[in-house]
């Protein structure tokens, strides 16, 4: 069972798709949550969800996978894609009898428009109902989404995945049956999920004055608490200073230099580490932040 799924993994990744390691039997990620995370190895500048930890890295997958029988999860943001997951009705015994299910629904809205189903790679789900699997748009940010399509018509992209071909759960396996590529999502559904987006208004000048105003009281507190703060928990109140500035550097309302010589000069103050350590520290805690808080296609 155990090499059946590390060649799952392996297949998926060799399509360009990001995989991480599910619960055996499971659909839930096998990876340690936030308040587990030892902060050290992938998660050394910050915890690393599923979706950062996602890989299509051989090496790393063979040794993920060489603990144990993990079902095989795809992160679908990552690997570029936009699953359409056409659920079966849950609770069949309490009156949901008779409702179509989300492959019924989704032939139907079909048929309607004029339109076949597309042809793309394809898997039946362990309730019985489908994934099916489309590249997204390069450029194009789609989220995940519940219903938008249709009743138990579903979508994962950003910020989901899915369990991959390969993989068993209590209530049945995961198999691919049909498609060998996953096709270019088609505009008609692009049209459903992002409608076209209303003309961008400039901030005012106010806004923009209240929001650096802000940015600098938030600098300033910062500051302050790492300055106060206790021994034994400077490190942690300066890793979460700057983790907390570094979205202003990403929104350009304070400069980097500037919040570097704030947090530098209030860890040196009453130091208990040389000053290269809190420097290390917060480096990495500004990265880490400015990363995850600068909007994609944008530099930071």
């Amino acid at each position: 069972m155990s090499e059946h799924l590390l060649n799952a993994a392996l297949s998926a990744a060799e399509r360009g798709w990001y995989v991480f390691p599910l619960r055996p039997g499971s659909k839930r990620p096998a990876l340690h949550g936030e308040t587990s995370c030892p902060r050290t190895g992938p998660c050394a500048s910050g915890h690393a969800k599923w979706e950062q930890r996602a890989t299509t890295d051989p090496d790393r997958i063979s040794a993920a996978w060489s603990h144990g029988p993990f079902n095989v999860g795809i992160a679908t943001g990552p690997s570029g894609l936009l699953v359409v997951d056409l659920d079966m009705p849950k609770n069949q015994d309490k009156g949901d009898e008779g409702t179509p299910s989300g492959v019924a629904t989704f032939e139907a809205l079909c048929e309607r428009t004029g339109r076949t189903v597309p042809d793309t790679y394809r898997t039946r789900t362990a309730s019985g109902g489908a994934h099916l699997y489309f590249t997204a748009p390069d450029g194009v940010r789609l989220s995940n989404t519940a219903g938008t399509i249709a009743p138990l018509v579903d979508t994962r992209a950003r910020g989901g995945y899915v369990v991959a071909a390969g993989s068993t759960t209590s209530a049945g396996p995961y198999e691919a049956v049909g498609g060998s590529v996953a096709a270019p999502m088609p505009g008609w559904l692009l049209s459903i999920l992002q409608p076209a987006p209303k003309p961008a208004q400039a901030p005012t000048g106010a806004l923009v004055r209240q929001s650096r105003r802000y940015a600098d009281v938030a600098l300033d507190s910062e500051a302050r608490n790492v300055a106060t703060a206790a021994d034994g928990t400077r490190n942690a109140t300066l890793l979460r200073a700057a983790r907390a500035l570094g979205r202003f550097i990403a929104s350009g309302d304070l400069p980097r230099p500037v919040v570097e010589e704030a947090l530098r000069g209030a860890a040196g103050s009453n130091a208990t580490q040389p000053q290269h350590y809190y420097d290390d520290v917060i480096r990495r805690a500004l990265d880490w932040s400015i990363t995850h808080n600068t909007p994609r296609g944008r530099a930071a």
